[in-house]
């Protein structure tokens, strides 16, 4: 088969890679959509790959070509996305169910063969059948949707105000979230005016560009200077990370979905708000709980079909073909320009 295959730091080429085979209990997808994580931008363009060559990709949709022996939920033809953590079933945190913290897991796209390829072989657990009324562009969003939906499980979410830090696309999935499990506003914060727009059309009920001097004002001011009963942010930039601290009401449930790319410094005023305002704080990692993979995966299949968590167009950035990999990911090296999600196709 064809895929997009890694073999050196910024050296991603359309070439033969050997098709993978089912074995029993496996399933043989043929990959439709695939989208570029912000997690695949550094294994691509900053030697952030665990070997080479290799190919990556884990947000994905297609149609099964193949089952194995003992497979029987799913036959050719079936519609599905793909949860790509295979955890080991067996250590500590996994028979806790909590899957996502497993520390002997592989990964399809950065421990194994990912979606930047013609096919690909899962687990049939890992396998999510969508309705075919679902585009396989929308189909594409599952992992995102479902690590957007795990932050708020994390969280412990109650309803009241919501505050989403960062417009992007775990950004504009989170305000969906928190709309449909009772949020009595939503209020998204981003730097850009068209991730705004998006949000609006989305649900938001109030939108802040936080690049304002006054950003926190303007948002303080939506709740009558009390603060917000929630905060998820999703950006990994250092400023969205103190934006938490300042937004949060007292005794605020704040999750951090984003992941911080550079080092953070806390002053002993920002620090102290934390104390003053007895938050609680938590992070969020991946996507997953039991059963296998988890309400995270089931929800997000049922919400995007009933049409309850919706999708844009303008969630998506660029598609190109697979055979272009190279060029998508070249948009990555001028800062800023990559707004939203960038999908490969298979031709």
């Amino acid at each position: 088969m064809k895929a997009a295959v890694l073999y050196a730091n910024q050296d991603i080429r359309y070439a033969d890679w050997p098709t993978p085979e089912v074995a029993p209990g496996t399933v043989k997808v043929k990959v439709k959509m695939t989208g570029i994580c912000g997690s695949d931008v550094p294994r691509v363009l900053a030697n952030g790959a665990h070997y080479y060559p290799i190919v990556l990709g884990h947000e994905f949709s297609g149609v099964v070509e193949e089952v194995g022996e003992g497979v029987t939920a799913l036959k050719p033809g079936d519609t599905v996305s793909g949860a790509p953590l295979l955890p080991c079933m067996q250590c500590e945190d996994c028979q806790k169910g909590n899957f996502s913290l497993c520390r002997h897991y592989g990964f399809i796209g950065s421990h194994d063969q990912g979606s930047f390829a013609e096919y690909v072989v899962m687990p049939e657990r890992n396998a999510i059948p969508f309705d075919p009324s679902v585009s396989f562009e929308q189909a594409a969003l599952f992992e995102p949707a479902a690590v957007a939906l795990h932050g708020l499980l994390q969280n412990d979410f109650r309803g009241g105000s919501v505050a989403v830090i960062g417009g992007g696309t775990i950004g504009v999935l989170t305000l969906q979230w928190a709309k449909i499990f009772g949020a009595t506003t939503v209020t998204l914060l981003d730097i850009d005016d068209d991730r705004l727009a998006l949000g609006r059309r989305l649900g938001a009920d109030y939108t802040v560009n936080s690049a304002a001097p006054d950003y926190s004002d303007k948002a303080l001011a939506l709740t009558n200077g009390r603060g917000f009963d929630a905060v998820f942010v999703t950006s990994g930039a250092a400023a969205t990370m103190y934006m938490g601290f300042t937004l949060a009401a007292n005794k605020a449930r704040v999750c951090y979905i984003g992941t911080p790319t550079t080092d953070l410094t806390f002053t002993p005023k920002l620090w102290e708000l934390m104390n003053r305002k007895e938050f609680t704080m938590t992070g969020s990692w991946m996507s997953y709980s039991a059963p296998f993979p988890g309400k995270e995966w089931e929800l997000t299949a049922h919400c995007f079909a009933d049409g309850r968590l919706k999708f844009d167009e303008e969630m998506i950035f660029r598609k190109f073909p697979m055979s272009r990999a190279a060029e998508a990911f070249a948009l990555y090296q001028t800062p800023g320009l990559v707004k939203g999600k960038i999908l490969l196709y298979n031709d």
